[in-house]
């Protein structure tokens, strides 16, 4: 099972990887929204902000998120490292219920391409 500095550590590198992206995956990153990923067997939850194809961590506490974040993202922290390190892709993962996704119509179409 993974640790939450283990988790930390791949957000970390995930916003290091949309940083460096171009074309529509910059794009789609491009947004400025709040954001929580819940990481499920742990039962913490990351918050920050999506911003400027960056993801900025805030804060992580106990707990599924008090607040409801524009973008939310729930998984175990196993299935964050695999998303992260390429061995799981995250349209599968979606679809087979191993990350729940919530945001509103707009953003969900404007983050597809990240899938």
């Amino acid at each position: 099972m993974a640790t939450i500095q283990e988790c930390r550590a791949a957000l970390d590198t995930l916003s290091d990887n949309l940083a460096r992206a171009d074309g529509g995956v910059r794009g789609a990153a491009a947004l400025d929204r709040s954001l929580s990923c819940h990481i499920t067997d742990l039962d913490e939850t990351f918050t920050g902000r999506l911003d400027g194809g960056r993801i900025r961590v805030d804060a992580v506490a106990p707990g599924p998120p008090a607040a409801k974040a524009e973008i939310r993202l729930a998984m175990a922290g196993d299935d964050l490292l695999a998303l992260v390190a390429g061995h799981l892709k995250f349209a599968k993962a979606w679809a087979s219920g191993r990350v729940r996704l919530e945001a509103g119509f707009r953003d969900l179409l404007r983050l597809k391409s990240l899938l």
